[in-house]
Order: C-alpha cells, then sequence, then structure tokens
C-alpha cells in the first residue's frame, strides 16, 4: 500500500517535472488553492473489498449503481477529483482521491456511497499531498469521453 501510495505521488510530480517551462498563473492557481509549489492536500481513499461477499446479483447491481451514480454527483460538486477501480487486485477495488482537507470530511463523501454503505467496498483514509492540477481532471474528461460509464 505504501509503494501505491508513493508511485501515484510520484507520478503527479513527474507530470510537472518534465523539464517544460510554463508561465505561472496566479489566477489559476488561486482558484484551484495550489500552494507555492503548485500542490495542495486531498485525502486518498483506497477502496478495500467489503466484508459483504453476497451472491445476490440484484442487490449488488443496485448497490454499485447507486456507486456509479454518487461518483457521477461528487464529481460535479467538485468534491471528487479521481476515481477508478483497479485491475485484477485481489484485496483492493479502487480509489478514489477527494478534494477534501481532512480525514472527517472524505468520511462524509463516502458514507453517502450505497456500495460502502451495502458493505461491498471498505475505505482506507490516507492524507495525500499532489497537485493541485487534478481538480481539473473531471473537466478534461468531459471533453474526452464519447460514452457514460
Amino acid at each position: 500500500m505504501k509503494k501505491l501510495i508513493l508511485f501515484i505521488t510520484l507520478l503527479s510530480l513527474a507530470q510537472f517535472a518534465n523539464g517544460q517551462k510554463t508561465k505561472y498563473s496566479k489566477k489559476l492557481s488561486e482558484k484551484l488553492n495550489a500552494d507555492e509549489y503548485g500542490m495542495k492536500k486531498y485525502v486518498l481513499v483506497l477502496l478495500k473489498k467489503g466484508t459483504n461477499t453476497s451472491t445476490d446479483k440484484a442487490e449488488r447491481d443496485l448497490a454499485f449503481d447507486g456507486h456509479m451514480k454518487n461518483i457521477g454527483r461528487l464529481a460535479e460538486e467538485k468534491k471528487l477529483v479521481v476515481a477508478g477501480p483497479f485491475m485484477k487486485d485481489q484485496m483492493y477495488s479502487g480509489l478514489f482521491i477527494f478534494n477534501a482537507e481532512s480525514i472527517e470530511e472524505a468520511k462524509e463523501f463516502t458514507d453517502t456511497d450505497p456500495a460502502v454503505k451495502a458493505g461491498y467496498l471498505e475505505p482506507e483514509f490516507h492524507l495525500w499531498y499532489g497537485t493541485a492540477a487534478l481538480q481539473e481532471t473531471v473537466n478534461i474528461h468531459k471533453k474526452i469521453q464519447k460514452k457514460n460509464i
């Protein structure tokens, strides 16, 4: 898990340390609440597989349909900046990166997730420091997405 968090942090920093010079935008920096390094605090949530192992397909489908709708709502509200599943992981299902100042605030967001409520997913919270530009991910995604998930 620590290796995963380190990897995500390094990936985030590498995006902006690739040698390209850009013009500083005070307006954008302030809009994104960036510090002098262009970074800010987030809450990284690793979604572990939960204790609910029900094989009721209708129940599971309902919970995960609600999970996806909740992701969309949180993204629209600018509370969620990144979300996605892990591929073929035995322990973890996916991750969230919340635009939150504290773990308590991020817990309020995950408490609205039907798959978490139903026990299919169990959140694990970590304070994380990454590029403030992540907040623009949702807007960029809308421009490249052909289909809704």
